[in-house]
């Protein structure tokens, strides 16, 4: 017979799950991790097809993306295009970044399939004999190990043509430039913390649909469990 368990940490356990999975995929497919400093068309400040002021733009450079001011943007309602700049793995900017996005890659993948996972503990708390949360906490864990890696070796990247194009010739591995850090870096960073809080819960929510209470009102032939 099945039962649907649901308690307060089994089911903050499988949201946050979830919430870490989705920021670090959007953060990690985002073109924000650099800021280039303000930009404008013309050298002296002023718009070359107007010759009025125009407002500085602020290019922005991902792992594998970017934005930058769309050159027919009098045509087109998007003052911006963003798309990937490299067609294919091997012409992303640095070997570094490469490596950043494998192991980015390996981490999300992971963390994903324990947010689809996680949903299914409501009804499955344990396969053979092996606890779910346990196992998915583990799971987390080595996952949070990849994006610690990859989120390592993505500062060292700064020193390519391509992160040195945006962010002046003063840029290097580990030295910023011009640029500045964009939110999907700070999203990744807080992300890779929640997936380790993620990896510590799980034992709380696998305590939380195995105590005494949730065996008592599994004898008396309940189905759907509801704790608080």
């Amino acid at each position: 017979m099945c039962h649907v368990i649901v308690t307060c940490r089994s089911m903050l356990w499988t949201l946050l799950s979830i919430i870490v999975a989705f920021a670090e995929l959007i953060a990690f497919m985002s073109a924000d991790w650099l800021i280039s400093k303000g930009k404008a068309t013309g050298s002296d400040g002023t718009d070359n097809r107007t010759g009025g002021s125009e407002e500085a733009y602020y290019p922005t450079l991902g792992i594998y993306g970017r934005c930058i001011k769309n050159p027919m943007v009098q045509y087109f309602r998007r003052e911006t295009l963003c798309g990937p700049y490299a067609e294919n793995f091997n012409e992303i900017a640095s070997g570094f970044w490469q490596a950043t996005a494998i192991f980015l890659a390996v981490g999300i993948l992971i963390l994903c399939t324990v947010a689809f996972v996680s949903v299914f503990t409501m009804c499955i708390q344990s396969v053979m004999k092996k606890s779910i949360f346990n196992v998915c906490g583990l799971l987390q864990g080595i996952a949070g190990l990849f994006l610690i890696l990859g989120l390592m070796l993505y500062p060292a990247g700064w020193g390519s043509s391509k992160a040195m194009f945006y962010c002046g010739n003063y840029a290097s591995a580990y030295k910023l430039g011009d640029c500045s850090l964009g939110w999907a870096f700070y999203t990744a960073i807080g992300g890779t913390v929640l997936t380790f809080i993620c990896a510590v819960f799980s034992a709380q929510a696998e305590i939380a649909t195995s105590s005494d209470k949730v065996q008592e009102e599994i004898e008396e032939g309940k189905s759907l469990i509801c704790l608080l």
